[in-house]
């Protein structure tokens, strides 16, 4: 008996620490911009997971296979830098061994960490990285969110109907990829609606920048009607103020990048009465939307911006994914595939964003939503636009 009691403790003792400990706790990486450019969207993204790994926890566990497993997550900083966010997919995969990542939330991280998911064929899901780049070619890589390509068309469709204008100037970030993409996208469809050269002004700018008075010059004495900028909540106040100081009255329209609480608090009254587009909209929800967004402010005293209301979603995605695996083996080697062929496989997932349905390049077939920024600074909504 002994013998055979030293026997099994050597081979316990020998098995790969992976399938040891994976075993016994599932490990969600979180890969977040708590600091650098855009802390608010790290902060999103921390508070939504939290509140995830609550409900969790209360449970007792994830249940997979009528077992109840404890649950960690590893939050990594990539500083809203890209290099970072690879760093911190490395480490997560390689030395945490989580099973799952969810984020990073900008495409100027989340492009490059996921091609270090995909290689490891560990699965990712990006809640808010709206560039085609996330998961093209890359079967383990999802994402939350409509595409770039879907977002622009919306736009300059909005644009148009709303206002009827013809002449149109984009403002945006040329070493990021986000607004470069989305620039580049919504430039197309609105020369496809109104023909050749009538995006009078397309300029650009490098990230840190924080005088836009060159550009916006340029801008007023071009004619537009209108000025798009997808930029992020920390240059939105600059260009917003930055354009109506020097006497530009048209409209000023932004993306999902807008829908943060701090843009209309950075911003001020300059921004009251635009538009922009989005992933959902607070004012108004009802629901499970409602319930989440009600939970949020009371716990952090203010109300979710599509960041959080994202990662909630993505992590209810994960849980469906696990879960559907029906058991876990331990070896991580074999249940990271599980977890990623369980979440291409959804259907119809009932999000706090909308309904999801994923294609087979991870991207989620849902709609958009047209924001409108009250004159009280309120984010209301204004219409949804479907594919």
């Amino acid at each position: 008996m002994k013998k055979a009691l030293l026997i099994l403790l050597a081979l316990f003792l020998a098995a790969p620490a992976s399938a040891v400990l994976a075993a016994g706790k599932i490990k969600i990486g979180v890969n977040a911009p708590l600091t650098g450019d855009i802390p608010k969207v790290g902060e999103g993204t921390k508070f939504a997971a939290q509140m995830w790994l609550e409900d969790v926890m209360k449970n007792g566990g994830l249940e997979v296979g009528g077992k109840k497993y404890p649950v960690e997550l590893v939050i990594e900083d990539n500083e809203s830098k890209a290099e970072s966010a690879v760093k911190a997919n490395t480490k997560m995969i390689t030395e945490d061994e989580v099973l799952v990542i969810v984020g990073p939330q900008a495409s100027k991280q989340a492009v490059p960490a996921g091609e270090v998911a995909n290689n490891y064929q560990t699965p990712m899901i990006a809640p808010w990285s709206t560039n085609p780049d996330t998961t093209k070619n890359r079967p383990y890589v999802f994402r939350g969110c409509f595409l770039d390509p879907f977002q622009g068309p919306v736009l300059a469709n909005f644009i148009t109907k709303e206002f009827g204008y013809k002449k149109a100037a984009v403002l945006y970030d040329v070493a990021s990829d986000y607004p470069k993409g989305l620039a580049e996208y919504f430039k197309q469809a609105w020369e496809k609606l109104h023909g050749p050269g009538s995006v009078v002004a397309f300029e650009s700018f490098t990230t840190k920048d924080a005088d836009f008075s060159s550009q916006l010059t340029k801008i007023r004495q071009s004619g537009a009607e209108v000025l798009f900028t997808p930029q992020y909540y920390n240059e939105v106040a600059l260009i917003v103020n930055q354009a109506r100081e020097l006497g530009f009255k048209g409209p000023i329209v932004g993306s999902d990048s807008w829908g943060s609480a701090e843009t209309v608090k950075l911003c001020g009254p300059a921004c009251h009465g635009l538009f922009y587009s989005t992933h959902y909209a607070a004012a108004g929800a009802t629901g499970k939307t409602r319930e989440f967004i009600e939970r949020y402010n009371q716990k952090h005293g203010y109300v979710p911006d599509d960041v959080a209301a994202l990662t909630w979603d993505a992590f209810g995605l994960v849980q469906q994914a696990i879960q559907g695996c029906g058991k876990l083996t331990g070896d991580i080697k074999k249940d990271r595939p599980c977890v990623r062929d369980n979440l291409a496989k959804i259907k119809k997932f009932e999000g706090i964003t909308g309904e999801m349905t994923f294609t087979e390049e991870g991207d989620p077939i849902k709609c958009a939503v047209i924001v409108r920024i009250s004159d009280k600074g309120e984010y209301t909504f204004y219409k949804s636009v479907c594919p």
